[in-house]
C-alpha cells in the first residue's frame, strides 16, 4: 500500500477560528500551525493539549497569532516538545508577534524557500520543504514527502503580486497525492480595482477635512503592505500629514524587515540590487512604541496605524476609545476582525451606535496590598530555603550510603558503643555523624564534645579544594537565553518593551467597563491579501489533487467549495471535523526495491543539476532477507532509443537561439528560425499544440547547415541517456 497518511484537525474547521492541524505520515506526527486568537481562549487548546506530547515536528506556515499563537504556550504548559520548522521571516516576525521569548533560538529551524530538509530517526525518509505562498512576509506553502508521494498544506495563499510580496507558487504543484486548503475565501471575491482605490481616497479626505484616521492593524504581517502603499501614495500626492506606526514592537519590525528582501517581491529585490534602494526605508512614516509618544504629537490630523487589528487589546483598543465619539474620525478596517471581537462586532452593517469596552491599566501596590504582597513574597522565599536544604540533606545522605560503615574509624563514635554519646539531632531531623577532639577522653558520666560532619566528595591538592574552571563558565545556551530574555537574536530591544520586560515593582491589573458612543465612520476595504473564491477553483483544478482535505472556513465557505470540487477537481473530498480522524492514504501500490552492489558497479550517471541521473536495464528479484531488488539482467540488454531528459520550453528557447546569431520569431505557434528552419511542439497523435500526454519538439526543415547546427543547440538544452 502507499504512504499512510491520516489528518486530524485540532481547531479551525467550519469556522473562523485559529488554525491547528495534526498530521501524521507512517506513524510521523506533523503538527502544522499552532494558531491561537486574541482572546488567549484555553478552551480552544484542549484537543491540542491531547496530543502534544505527541508531536514529532512543528510546521508553521504565517507569523501572526492565528498561526502561532499557541506555540509558546503549548511550550511552556502543554508538553510540546518538537523541532519547529520555519521561514526566517516566520521566525522573526513570529517573536515579534508574540512578543514572548519562550522560543529560543535553537527551537526553530530556519529553512530558505524551495529547501529540501530531510528528517532523521522516525521521520527517516521524510522530506519537508517551504514554497511561496504570498499573503504574508515569509508565508509558507510546506511539502511534505515520503516515498516519492507529496502532502501539501497550503492555507492563505495569495494568487496576485503585491508591493512586497509575490504571489504563491502553489500551481507548480500538479496532482500531489493529498493537498490541504482552506475554505476562508470561498464564498468572497476580491473587489475591484476602483474600489480598491478608495482606500487611499477614504483616508486623505479624512484628513483634509480635519479628522484622525486608525488602522488597526497586526504587529509584523499586512500592516508591511499597507505601509508600502501608504508610503507612496504619500510621496505621489505629496502630504505632510503624519503617519504614526505604534506598536512595541514598531522599530524591532522595521530593523528585521529591512534585512528580508530577498523574501520579497521581485520589483524590491531588484531595485536594490540596481540603486540599493532599501523600499522599508520609509521617510513618511514615524514609528512609536508607546503612546505618549503619540500623545506628545503636534495636534491635527494624523493617521495612526495601531496593533492589534482585533481591537481586543493594544494601542488601537485604547485609541478607538478616545476617537470613536468624534465625527470627523475614520476607522478604516483592512482585514475581517476575528470572530467574536470588538473589530467584527464593528464591522457588522448596520454596525451598533453604542459599545462596551473593558479597559485596563496596570497601576503599582500601594498601602496594605504592597504590605501583604512583600509578606506573601518573604514567606515563599523561607519556603524555598527550607526546600533546597532539605534536597541538600537528602543528597548528603544518599552519598554516605547504607554501606559507608564508620565504625572502624576511633575518631568517630559509633552509636552502638556504650560509651558513645547520644546522636546530635539537626534541626530538621536528620542526624549528624559525631567526631571527637583528637586526644580528647570523654567522661563516662558526662556527654563528650560533638561537631558535625559532612562528607566531602570533593578533591584536594596541597593548597585546597581542586577547582573545576568549567563550573565557572557561562555555556552558550545560557547566555543566548539571556539574551533572548532581553533583547532578541541581536540583543536589540524597544524602550517600551523593555520597560515591560524589566519592570519588577508590584503591580496590579484595574479594569473598568466603558460604554462609547460610536460617532465616527466606520470603513471595511480588503487588503488580506488572499486568493479569492476565483483563484482558490481556478487554482485547485489545476493542482487536480488526487485527495482533498478542506479546512478553515465558515460551514457554508466549507461545504460550497466541497460541492464545487467534487464536480470539478477531485472525487475524494474530506471535510473533518474537530479531532475526527480521516484516512487519506493513497490508494497507489507502492514497492521499495533495493540497487544490487553488482548492478551499481557498472551505472553511468549523468549529472542533471542537483542531481544525477542513469538509464538502468535490471531484473526484479529476491535478496536473502526477502526484499525487492533490482539484479543486473541475465541475457545483454537491447538497445534503447536515446532519452533526452529536460524542460524547454518555447519561450526560452527564442532568447537562447538569438543569443546564438540566428534571427527568430514567433510565427503560428511556432519558432522560425532564419530562412529555412522552423521548431514547434507537438502533442500526442501528432497534433500541434499543448494537450495532455507525452509532447515533443519537432524540427522541420531541408538538410542544410543551419538545420544541424540549430539542431545542435536544441539537443544542449537537454541531457542525453
Amino acid at each position: 500500500m502507499g504512504t499512510s497518511v491520516q489528518v486530524t484537525p485540532l481547531s479551525g474547521v467550519f469556522n473562523e477560528n485559529p488554525l491547528s492541524y495534526l498530521v501524521s505520515i507512517d506513524g510521523f506526527n506533523f503538527l502544522i500551525d499552532c494558531g491561537w486568537n486574541d482572546h488567549f481562549d484555553p478552551s480552544l487548546l484542549q484537543p491540542l493539549s491531547k496530543v502534544a506530547s505527541t508531536i514529532d515536528a512543528v510546521l508553521l506556515s504565517h507569523p501572526d497569532t492565528l498561526h502561532l499563537g499557541a506555540l509558546p504556550y503549548a511550550m511552556k504548559q502543554l508538553g510540546l516538545s518538537a523541532p519547529v520548522f520555519s521561514t526566517e521571516p516566520v521566525y522573526r516576525l513570529g517573536l515579534l508577534t508574540m512578543y514572548d521569548q519562550y522560543l529560543s533560538r535553537r527551537s526553530v529551524t530556519r529553512l530558505t524557500y524551495s529547501q529540501n530538509y530531510h528528517l532523521s530517526g522516525k521521520g527517516e525518509g521524510i522530506v519537508v520543504a517551504p514554497h511561496v505562498a504570498g499573503h504574508l512576509l515569509g508565508g509558507t506553502v510546506w511539502k511534505i514527502t515520503k516515498d516519492g508521494e507529496d502532502v501539501i498544506y497550503a492555507v492563505d495563499y495569495n494568487r496576485r503580486k503585491e508591493k512586497h510580496l509575490n504571489g504563491t507558487v502553489l500551481e507548480s504543484f500538479v496532482r500531489p497525492a493529498v493537498l490541504i486548503t482552506d475554505a476562508y475565501n470561498a464564498l468572497h471575491n476580491q473587489p475591484p480595482r476602483q474600489q480598491r482605490e478608495m482606500f487611499q481616497d477614504a483616508i486623505s479626505k479624512t484628513l483634509r477635512a480635519g479628522g484622525n484616521v486608525l488602522l488597526p492593524v497586526d504587529s509584523a504581517g499586512r500592516v508591511l503592505e499597507l505601509l508600502l502603499i501608504l508610503e507612496d501614495y504619500w510621496a505621489e500626492h505629496s502630504l505632510n500629514y503624519p503617519i504614526y506606526f505604534l506598536t512595541y514592537v514598531s522599530s524591532s519590525t522595521i530593523d528585521y524587515v529591512k534585512s528580508f528582501l530577498e523574501w520579497m517581491g521581485d520589483s524590491i529585490t531588484k531595485s536594490f540590487e540596481t540603486s540599493r534602494d532599501n523600499a522599508f526605508l520609509l521617510k513618511h512614516v514615524t514609528l512609536l512604541i508607546n503612546k505618549s509618544e503619540l500623545d506628545n504629537a503636534p495636534d491635527g490630523p494624523k493617521l495612526v496605524l495601531a496593533s492589534m487589528a482585533s481591537l481586543e487589546a493594544g494601542f488601537s483598543h485604547d485609541i478607538f476609545v478616545e476617537w470613536a465619539s468624534d465625527v470627523k474620525n475614520l476607522v478604516l478596517f483592512t482585514e475581517r476582525g476575528q470572530f467574536g471581537t470588538l473589530a467584527r462586532m464593528l464591522q457588522a452593517d448596520p454596525p451598533p451606535k453604542a459599545v462596551k469596552v473593558t479597559m485596563s491599566r496596570r497601576v503599582p501596590l500601594v498601602g496594605e496590598e504592597l504590605i501583604a504582597y512583600e509578606e506573601e513574597q518573604t514567606r515563599l522565599k523561607k519556603e524555598e530555603a527550607l526546600k533546597a536544604s532539605l534536597v541538600k540533606e537528602e543528597e548528603s545522605k544518599a552519598s554516605l550510603g547504607p554501606d559507608n560503615n564508620l565504625s572502624g574509624d576511633p575518631m568517630v563514635i559509633d552509636a552502638n558503643n556504650a560509651n558513645a554519646s547520644a546522636d546530635v539531632v539537626e534541626p530538621h531531623g536528620g542526624r549528624y555523624r559525631d567526631i571527637l577532639i583528637d586526644g580528647f577522653v570523654p567522661p563516662s558520666t558526662s556527654v563528650a564534645p560533638m561537631f558535625p560532619f559532612y562528607e566531602n566528595n570533593s578533591e584536594w591538592d596541597d593548597f585546597g579544594e581542586v577547582i573545576n574552571p568549567d563550573d565557572y563558565i557561562i555555556k552558550d545556551e545560557d547566555m543566548d537565553q539571556a539574551a533572548m530574555h532581553i533583547g532578541g537574536d541581536d540583543g536589540k530591544l524597544d524602550e517600551g518593551s523593555a520597560s515591560l520586560i524589566l519592570d519588577a515593582k508590584p503591580s496590579k491589573v484595574v479594569s473598568n467597563e466603558l460604554t462609547v458612543q460610536v460617532k465616527c465612520l466606520l470603513i471595511f476595504i480588503d487588503y488580506e491579501g488572499r486568493a479569492d473564491g476565483r483563484s482558490i477553483k481556478t487554482i485547485l483544478s489545476h493542482v487536480a489533487p488526487l485527495k482533498l482535505v478542506l479546512v478553515h472556513g465558515s460551514a457554508e465557505a466549507t461545504e460550497h467549495l466541497k460541492q464545487h470540487c467534487l464536480k470539478h477537481v477531485c472525487p475524494h473530498v474530506y471535510t473533518p471535523q474537530i479531532e475526527e480522524t480521516i484516512d487519506v492514504t493513497s490508494d497507489l501500490c507502492a514497492y521499495k526495491v533495493q540497487l544490487s552492489e553488482k548492478l551499481m558497479s557498472n551505472v553511468l550517471f549523468k549529472k542533471l543539476g542537483d542531481y544525477e541521473i542513469a538509464w538502468v536495464d535490471a531484473e526484479v528479484g529476491k535478496t536473502e532477507n526477502g526484499m525487492l531488488s533490482l539484479l543486473p539482467i541475465s541475457t545483454p540488454a537491447p538497445p534503447h532509443k536515446s532519452v533526452l531528459v529536460g524542460d524547454l520550453k518555447m519561450a526560452d528557447l527564442k532568447p537562447f537561439l538569438s543569443s546564438k546569431g540566428i534571427q527568430v520569431e514567433f510565427a503560428g505557434g511556432a519558432l522560425r528560425c532564419g530562412e529555412y528552419v522552423t521548431i514547434r511542439k507537438v502533442g500526442p497523435a501528432g497534433q500541434k499544440g499543448g494537450g495532455s500526454g507525452t509532447q515533443q519538439i519537432v524540427i522541420e526543415g531541408p538538410l542544410c547547415e543551419d538545420y544541424y547546427k540549430i539542431r545542435a543547440y536544441l539537443y544542449s538544452q537537454f541531457y542525453l541517456l
